[in-house]
């Protein structure tokens, strides 16, 4: 799978899966802008690890609709284009509806929504424009298992991931007829900074039974499915959510 003369705005970008997506479009030929928030020292180090040359770092609050559009009008100005759009970066918030204070309830759903559903959606607008100009492009949104299994301690999450597969849904026929392809994936448990605090003792244990494979996801497998997104996908996949949660949970 090549991605040669392709550029992609990889956010969340500093670790986990969108270091591992932004790894393996590099290695395909892409030049990658990375984003990141606050991490710049993992960022830089993701930058580093990259092959080929004229990779970006761009910093951006995407709770922050003027720093959304900064952020893709910024990738076009650094690469000329903008050919893949990643909306990985997520925020995950425990606010358990029994024992949350109304305080951190409202917090946390104002800050999960914020970043993970509506800061996706404005770079996604801002990525559309540019695509539109250009011809075609490809979105590709990192949600995951939590918006069909629910997310009991963390609602605000398993919304902000349910209304991603909804907008991904809806882009993608909205955008059909300017060659733009939108796709979401939903990742179970991945083995990320995010995740390695209930990975210790029993809790791990009981994540880790429940694929049949005994184990979560590794990033790698995460950015393999975006990286066949990107490069091969047919245009009449655009507006799949695809699954990659280790037969973890199964929808119907």
């Amino acid at each position: 799978m090549r991605l040669q003369h392709k550029t992609a705005l990889v956010t969340g970008a500093s670790g986990g899966i969108g270091r591992a997506i932004a790894h393996s479009y590099a290695a395909a030929g892409a030049t990658v802008i990375l984003h990141y928030h606050q991490d710049r020292k993992s960022a830089e180090q993701s930058a580093a690890d990259l092959p080929g040359n004229g990779h970006t770092l761009l910093k951006a609050n995407l709770s922050q609709p003027v720093e959304c559009r900064r952020l893709v009008e910024e990738a076009v100005l650094a690469t000329g284009r903008l050919d893949i759009a990643v909306n990985n970066a997520g925020l995950f918030f425990p606010h358990p509806p029994e024992t949350a204070s109304f305080e951190e309830w409202q917090a946390a759903w104002t800050l999960t929504l914020g970043v993970n559903l509506v800061g996706a959606a404005h770079v996604a607008y801002w990525s559309v424009q540019q695509m539109i100009r250009s011809g075609g492009g490809r979105i590709i949104n990192i949600s995951s298992r939590g918006a069909f299994r629910g997310e009991p301690d963390a609602p605000a999450y398993g919304a902000s991931k349910a209304g991603l597969n909804a907008m991904s849904q809806s882009l993608a026929r909205a955008l059909a007829p300017h060659n733009i392809l939108v796709f979401a994936v939903a990742p179970g448990w991945v083995d990320t900074e995010m995740a390695k605090p209930h990975l210790i003792g029993k809790e791990g244990e009981e994540i880790r039974n429940q694929s049949p494979f005994k184990r979560i996801a590794a990033p790698e497998e995460i950015a393999q499915v975006a990286l066949f997104l990107a490069a091969e996908a047919p245009p009449f996949m655009s507006g799949s959510l695809i699954d990659v949660n280790g037969a973890s949970y199964l929808r119907t």
